[in-house]
């Protein structure tokens, strides 16, 4: 089978110093990238971070500050990697929320702007997670065995879901998991406040989740004293705001959505003063 595509398609894996966008820098990446005739070509780059690479961050994928001593920055590297993906749809595991948002904060970095616009980003992990069953009915069936009859009734959904909660703890109650840092825990157990942490999911309006969209699709703040409240009713109440977090330690990326949710609110109360 060959991929129907109208334009290159660049799948990519990044290693990092770790995993905070602002912070960690990339170390290595591969890229492969299929062109619509079907010919492909793949570079593989270490990067010399100029930070060092912590000792259980190296256990993790091998690369020491030995090995890349004598490669060269990500600066030195970012015209022809640009170049390699100006005209590429990107695609990876996991790749919208880790390897993009690095990605583009090295580019940021380097003043080069590399638009996400008109890209299309093809996340391989969350077709994973969204075409295994993950119906009601089908979990149902995997985790009590069991046949949903009347489904999508209230009291037949809602017993069904109390089944396979229980289930579920009975089954992975002991059972290690390792989150994207590496840390290995067993968070499945008969507690709600672990079961709420480990079940939750945010809608994220940047690449890192400290700006996501509150039941009416409204950018809101997602950390520190405003957390709740929208971007907008924050920057219209305390304009001061605006200039602490363009100045403090955040992701590029997520000042960037904060700089186009100001602008925009700018221009709607302008367009109210001349009506």
């Amino acid at each position: 089978m060959q991929l129907k595509l109208k334009r290159p398609i660049a799948f990519f894996d990044i290693e990092s110093t770790g995993t905070n966008v602002v912070k960690d820098r990339i170390v290595e990446i591969c890229i492969f990238k299929l062109m619509p005739d079907g010919t492909s070509e793949t570079r593989l780059r270490r990067i010399n971070p100029e930070i060092p690479i912590p000792a259980e961050v190296t256990a993790i994928h091998g690369i020491s500050d030995a090995d890349i001593t004598n490669e060269p920055t990500f600066k030195q590297v970012a015209k022809s990697l640009f170049d390699l993906l100006k005209d590429c749809d990107l695609a990876g595991y996991n790749s919208n929320k880790f390897d993009i948002p690095i990605l583009i904060e090295e580019f940021l970095r380097c003043e080069v702007d590399f638009n996400l616009k008109n890209r299309n980003l093809v996340d391989v992990q969350n077709i994973f997670h969204k075409m295994e069953p993950r119906t009601l009915k089908a979990a149902y069936k995997f985790y009590c065995n069991k046949e949903l009859v009347d489904a999508h009734t209230a009291e037949a959904d809602t017993m069904a879901t109390y089944e396979i909660l229980l289930s579920q703890i009975q089954r992975y109650e002991d059972t290690e998991y390792e989150d994207r840092d590496g840390t290995i825990t067993k968070p499945i157990r008969n507690d709600m406040e672990a079961l709420y942490q480990f079940s939750y999911n945010h809608r994220n309006a940047d690449l890192v989740g400290h700006i996501v969209y509150n039941a009416k699709n409204q950018e809101t703040f997602n950390f520190g004293k405003h957390k709740g409240k929208t971007v907008e009713e924050v920057f219209s109440k305390q304009p001061q705001y605006y200039d602490w977090i363009m100045n403090a330690d955040f992701p590029l990326y997520t000042k960037n959505v904060i700089k186009e949710v100001r602008f925009r609110a700018l221009e709607n109360s302008n367009m109210i003063i001349k009506k």
